[in-house]
Order: structure tokens, then C-alpha cells, then sequence
């Protein structure tokens, strides 16, 4: 534990959770950290549609071989005030840590946002990181609130498209912390369910360019005749889609890493709804999209990676799997009353297949990144 400058102020490394810790008071921080990200939610949203449950956490938090994940618990005179986290890639991106901080809404504007940075950031130094990033994500607002929150202008994404407004907490924050912004992801919605008679329009224009290929899909765990060419696709997904100027390497997907991933997520409580595209001649992958569903919050789906490889573009292949998926979700998930995404702001071709399917803007994502010299 480190006494801070700040009066009162104290804190503390989150221990890492081990399994059994559950319901022990070794746990207690984990959930602190838990309900204050909880809160936020509800403040900001008015649901907890996009915040993990603690199972996720128990098993998040644990990292992998992949990635080693640190989390700070803040307490000013006792109370819980803030977390802080610091997500540290193992086999690509090492130079690089990403780094959230969250803070209590009744202790904010004294000083404590910027003692857990500066945590944050010495522990992303210690472990010789060089590249900071972090992201905020803001909902909405409606017109009238939307036009008196840009009144004092927009900052433009350095290397990306789009901006977010200057006068929230979050841009003044990251800039008086000496971040840039890089690239500002919409959020979207879809209501579920879809109209069916859109979806049949939707299908029947892509078949009629997708000659050649055919849907597969699975749940949870991909088959082991499909792995290999799976996880090419996933390795993709790390370098095809737009990242701006923030650092990015190719990712190295194997089948091994593949069902680490599916096995995380099962232990975490979290499925999986996959539909892939297949060249029929020579049994590739062309493409894919994954929806996940935690069945301790069914109404609400998330929309993860979606993918068409550059050599199958052109054929309405992002189109096609997603239709699917969505139809097998609605089979799956009756519950779910909507499908959450996100989208690079200057990613125009899944933007426009996400608004046929009936998406609609929810928010947007600041995406930041701070170099050393």
C-alpha cells in the first residue's frame, strides 16, 4: 500500500484472483473495483449493457499468457474512490500498455484521476512500456444537449476521422495528461428482434453476389476441422481493420490460442455465436462475426469481431455471416432485446452494413494514445 500526497488518500494493488476466491474476502477488492465500474455504468447509460459481470472479471483479471492484467483499488479515508488497470500484451504490442481510470463520481475534480494515472503509468513504465493507450466512451446525448456540449468545438482524431467534443471530463482530462487522440470508434444499437422480411431482402441481394461460398457457424467452440483456417482469420482481424495511429502489430494466431480464448470465455461465463464464411472450392475462411451473450445479462448481445479478408472482399460477405448469426442469435438468445457494436469512424463499409441491418448511433469512443520521448 503507498500513502499519497493527497490527504487521506491510499492505494492499492488488487490482488490478483486465484479460483475459490469467490465469496472470501481475498475477493473483496476485486468486487470494489467491480461496483464502482457498475456504477459508472448506470450513471452514464442507465444500464449495465456494456460492463462485464464478476465472473468475467474473476477469470479476466487472472490474465493469460498472452497478456498480464493489474489492477488498483484507490480509498480516500477508508472509502472506495476510484480503480485504476493496466493491461500489459506478452507477445505483440510490448511496447505498449493500456491503461483505464475510473473514478467514484463523489470524488472527482480532487486530484485523484490523476494519482491513479500516474500509478497507472509508472507501472506501465516499470515493465518497460513506451506506448500508452487508453479509451473513453460517451453515449449520445440528444440534439439539444448534443449541440451545447460542442459549443466550445470539436477535437479532430490525429490520424483517424471524427472527434469528440472539447469540453467533456474525458478530453480534458487526457490532454491535460498529455494524450492525443488517435481514433473515435460509434457505438451502435440494434433492436432485436430484426424484421424478418428485412433480413430475407438483405440475405437474398448478398447470395446473389456471394456465388461460391457458404455459411458455417458454430457455438462457443470452433470445430476442429475449421480451427487452423479460424484462427488465420483471427490473426487477420489484427491487421485489416482500421487503427489510426495507434500502435497495432500483427497478432500471431495459432489453434492453441484459439481454444485458449474459447475457454476463457466459458470460464468467465461468457458464449459465443460464430458465423464464418467458406470458399467452397477450397474450404478457406473467407470471413466472420462473433456475437457473445452472458446469461446473467440476457438482454443485451455483443457484438466482437467481424472480418472479411481482403482477397473475398466485394462478394457481401460481411453481410451474409452477419445475417446469420443475428437469425441464429434470435434462436439462441430470445431474451436479448439488442445487439451492441462498435465501429472505427472511418471503417464507411461496416458502417453502412451495420445501418442496413436497422443499427443506430448510441455513442462514441475517444481512442488515446500518449508516446514517450
Amino acid at each position: 500500500m503507498a500513502e499519497d500526497p493527497v490527504s487521506g488518500l491510499s492505494i492499492t494493488a488488487v490482488p490478483v484472483p486465484q479460483p475459490g476466491d469467490e465469496g472470501t474476502e481475498r475477493a473483496a477488492d476485486l468486487r470494489a473495483c467491480r461496483a464502482i465500474r457498475d456504477a459508472h455504468h448506470l450513471d452514464l447509460w442507465g444500464n449495465l449493457d456494456r460492463g462485464s459481470t464478476l465472473r468475467e472479471d474473476q477469470e479476466y483479471w487472472r490474465g493469460s499468457e498472452y497478456e498480464e492484467r493489474l489492477q488498483f483499488l484507490a480509498r480516500l479515508d477508508g472509502a472506495q474512490a476510484g480503480t485504476c488497470s493496466v493491461v500489459l500484451p506478452l507477445k505483440e504490442n510490448t511496447a505498449a500498455a493500456w491503461i483505464e481510470v475510473l473514478v467514484a463520481a463523489p470524488y472527482r475534480r480532487q486530484g485523484i484521476g490523476r494519482r491513479l494515472l500516474a500509478v497507472a503509468e509508472e507501472t506501465a513504465r516499470g515493465s518497460g512500456r513506451r506506448v500508452f493507450e487508453g479509451y473513453c466512451e460517451e453515449p449520445v446525448l440528444p440534439l439539444g444537449e448534443h449541440g451545447s456540449q460542442r459549443d466550445n468545438g470539436e477535437l479532430p482524431a490525429k490520424s483517424g476521422s471524427g472527434g469528440v467534443p472539447l469540453n467533456l471530463a474525458s478530453t480534458r482530462f487526457a490532454l491535460a495528461s498529455g494524450y492525443e487522440l488517435e481514433q473515435v470508434e460509434r457505438s451502435s444499437r440494434l433492436p432485436l428482434p430484426v424484421d424478418p422480411a428485412l433480413l430475407d431482402r438483405l440475405e437474398a441481394d448478398a447470395i446473389a453476389h456471394a456465388g461460391g461460398y457458404r455459411v458455417v457457424g458454430w457455438q462457443s467452440r470452433c470445430p476442429d476441422t475449421l480451427v487452423d483456417a479460424y484462427a488465420v482469420l483471427k490473426g487477420r482481424m489484427s491487421a485489416d481493420v482500421p487503427t489510426a495511429g495507434l500502435v497495432a502489430e500483427f497478432e500471431e494466431w495459432d489453434a492453441p490460442r484459439v481454444r485458449d480464448e474459447e475457454q476463457s470465455w466459458e470460464r468467465g461465463g461468457v458464449s459465443s455465436l460464430v458465423a464464418a464464411v467458406q470458399h467452397s472450392g477450397t474450404g478457406e475462411l473467407a470471413a466472420y462475426t462473433v456475437l457473445s451473450y452472458r446469461p446473467e445479462r440476457p438482454n443485451t448481445l455483443i457484438q466482437e469481431d467481424t472480418l472479411v479478408a481482403g482477397p473475398h472482399r466485394g462478394h457481401r460477405l460481411g453481410m451474409l455471416a452477419k445475417i446469420a448469426n443475428i437469425r441464429r442469435a434470435q434462436e439462441v438468445c430470445p431474451a436479448a432485446g439488442s445487439v451492441i457494436t462498435w465501429n472505427a469512424s472511418e471503417n464507411g463499409h461496416m458502417l453502412a452494413i451495420n445501418i442496413s441491418l436497422g443499427f443506430k448511433p448510441a455513442g462514441f469512443e475517444g481512442e488515446w494514445q500518449k508516446r514517450l520521448e
